[in-house]
């Protein structure tokens, strides 16, 4: 009877041991792809990080999104507006000469933001459209609008002025920021038009930096 009451305790253990691996490959291989996980980023934002910030910002796809998603990779961030007729075309010019300065490699560790002065105008219907007319891809570009009180936040964090004048233009800093992985300002340049050398010289440097 001893003997009987043991094979028949082993006989359970083994199902249950059998039911717990089952449930545990079943986690493992079951989670659908691009399901959201947390992230791995655990230490905490350094205090003079951008991405303590928190906007709400929505893309030229309709996607909204918050600062601190872009942590973990360096970031190329300024501000324009999309009726402008010189300036901005020049930052633009100037961070797609900046990105063509890098490999490919480089290139596919680092994204670009711009955020505009101007949500009144600017909708996300607009910022598609100047998107689709540059031809800014839409794997490493991103133009963004958010509300007015959120844009007078962002641009006193990147140390941009601007001021809206009667006829609907802005005047403003002109100025192309590099953000690092954790959000911290590494380094900034004022020229428009083509890449500085400087300037491509940090981002290479931010792009080598181990992820935090």
């Amino acid at each position: 009877m001893t003997h009987l009451l043991n094979r028949q305790a082993a006989r359970l253990v083994n199902a249950c041991v059998f039911v717990g691996a089952a449930l545990i490959v079943g986690t493992a291989h079951g989670t659908p792809p691009g399901t959201s996980t947390p992230s791995a980023i655990t230490t905490p934002l350094p205090s003079d990080s951008i991405y303590q910030l928190a906007v709400p910002l929505t893309d030229q796809n309709g996607r909204t999104f918050k600062l601190d998603e872009r942590r973990g990779q360096p970031v190329l961030v300024s501000m324009f507006y999309t009726s402008c007729q010189f300036v901005c075309p020049m930052l633009i010019d100037a961070l797609r000469d900046t990105e063509a300065q890098l490999s490919a490699q480089e290139r596919a560790r680092v994204s670009v933001l711009m955020v505009s002065f101007d949500p009144a105008h600017d909708t996300v219907a607009v910022l598609k459209s100047t998107a689709d007319a540059r031809q800014l891809d839409g794997n490493h570009w991103t133009l963004a609008r958010t509300d007015p009180a959120s844009v007078r936040k962002l641009a006193a964090v990147l140390g941009i002025q601007y001021r809206a004048l009667p006829n609907g233009d802005f005047n403003h800093t002109t100025a192309l920021l590099l953000v690092d992985a954790n959000g911290r300002i590494a380094g900034r340049t004022t020229k428009l038009g083509n890449a500085d050398p400087a300037f491509v010289k940090l981002v290479r440097a931010s792009v080598s930096a181990p992820a935090p």
